[in-house]
């Protein structure tokens, strides 16, 4: 069986400035401001929550389906996804438009600046999750507004149990909306500043919300995270990772490893485990898909943080 992943397919163009903005930006002239930056070092990185989510699913042996859509642009991302082996079935190419894109730069101070053009992934609603096959889990990841609100739909009225992560596309939905998701949804994961946001929208506190789904996942960066069930809430340490180089997709990493962890039946403090682990993989690496451990060496790992077998 399958797990579904519905969300983003997207480049990340990452720009490094060798200065400071601040240097740059004069505040009593920001009303007039028009300022150009020199970045000569610059790269392009594969991304978007569904590509990273089953890259790192792929990674722990599971069989995940991307369920997305792409610009005229995406060629080399769907030969990657070739490549690789993930199946791009569901991933609907839209004629006359770019694939989503991020273009961040950096300044020396880790300030950036970051422009995002969705591009093709507001189509994503065209995608129906009716249309996929063998499929016994899914994730509303962020996307387009109106794809994330109808795959919640089709996922409920399929009967398939899901996971409703709506990440940085949180604002974009009223408290009212952002119930209606957690009342579809089987489980839900935030990150901590997107759980205090959607309490604030909803006018709930975490544990009202939790009461909601099965289990309502927070996770909170060097923290680790935790896991709210209906009659206790799991504290899950980060794993100390081998370096700290780059936190981007490291929420997508953690996902995977909660897909793959319910659906193999889990109890609940193994799936957080291996959750943190995965991000723990993804922190030590540059770019969201650039970690590749083997299973033997995820499954290796495992045993020495946590003195138990995985596989």
């Amino acid at each position: 069986m399958h797990a579904l992943i519905c969300g983003s397919i997207a480049y990340d163009n990452i720009m490094v400035f060798p200065d400071r903005f601040k240097h740059h930006i004069l505040p009593e002239q920001i009303h007039i401001l028009n300022v150009a930056f020199l970045v000569p070092e610059m790269r392009r990185e594969f991304g978007g929550c569904a590509g990273n989510i089953a890259y790192n699913l792929k990674l722990l042996g599971g069989s995940p389906l991307i369920m997305a859509t792409v610009g005229d642009d995406a060629g080399p991302y769907l030969e990657r996804l070739d490549r690789l082996g993930l199946a791009r079935t569901h991933i609907r190419s839209v004629p006359g438009s770019f694939t989503a894109q991020a273009f961040i730069t950096t300044d020396l101070d880790d300030n950036q600046i970051t422009a995002f053009h969705p591009g093709a992934m507001s189509f994503s609603h065209l995608n129906k999750v009716e249309q996929a096959r063998d499929v016994s889990l899914g994730i509303v990841a962020p996307d387009g507004r109106e794809g994330m609100l109808q795959h919640a739909r089709d996922f409920a009225a399929a009967g398939i149990p899901f996971i409703f992560d709506p990440g940085q596309g949180l604002p974009m939905f009223s408290g009212d909306e952002l119930l209606d998701f957690l009342d579809l949804a089987d489980y839900a994961c935030f990150n901590d500043y997107e759980a205090r946001l959607a309490c604030e929208r909803t006018g709930r506190s975490l544990a009202q919300l939790a009461e909601r789904v099965q289990a309502l996942i927070v996770t909170k960066g060097a923290e680790g995270s935790e896991i709210h069930l209906r009659e206790q809430c799991l504290h899950i340490p980060a794993v100390t990772p081998e370096a700290i180089v780059d936190p981007t997709g490291c929420g997508d990493a953690y996902r995977a490893g909660l897909l793959y962890g319910i659906m193999q039946g889990w109890d609940w403090l193994r799936t957080g485990r291996l959750a943190a682990l995965m991000g723990s993989y993804k922190i030590a690496s540059r770019g969201p898909q650039n970690h590749a451990p083997s299973r033997t060496a995820i499954g290796a790992r495992y045993f020495q943080t946590f003195h138990e077998t995985l596989w």
